[in-house]
């Protein structure tokens, strides 16, 4: 099943063509995520635009998207919190650095704590 284009860039800028032979060619997604241990990814608490709560931000994630949120679901899942993976960072409701830190070196990510 292909996924629903929700908004006119999702269609990538072509909206119509009186060319009765033009076909749209779609870009192949061949982005790739690196392993583990090559991930350089950063840990900081985050206040800003809140309403005053703080939110663990994991930054510096490389690879695809679905991954990302597979990420943010196990992190959310072990730490027993919520959160929302968005615009390629993983937030996570309260201030939970340290246990993060600790989940992402066990599985083999090169992990640092940052802002403070």
């Amino acid at each position: 099943m292909k996924p629903k284009k929700n908004s006119l860039s999702d269609l990538g800028g072509i909206m119509f063509s009186t060319n009765p032979d033009f076909e749209y060619q779609e870009e192949a997604d061949d982005q790739t995520t690196l392993p583990n241990n090559q991930q350089d990814l950063r840990v900081m608490l985050d206040k800003k635009n809140r309403g005053g709560k703080a939110v663990t931000l994991i930054t510096g994630f490389n690879g695809r998207d679905e991954d990302l949120g597979v990420l943010g679901k196990m992190l959310k899942t072990k730490c027993g919190v919520g959160g929302a993976v968005k615009d390629g960072e993983i937030m996570i409701q309260g201030d939970v650095r340290d246990k993060v830190i600790a989940i992402l070196q066990k599985d083999g990510y090169k992990v640092k704590k940052a802002g403070g």
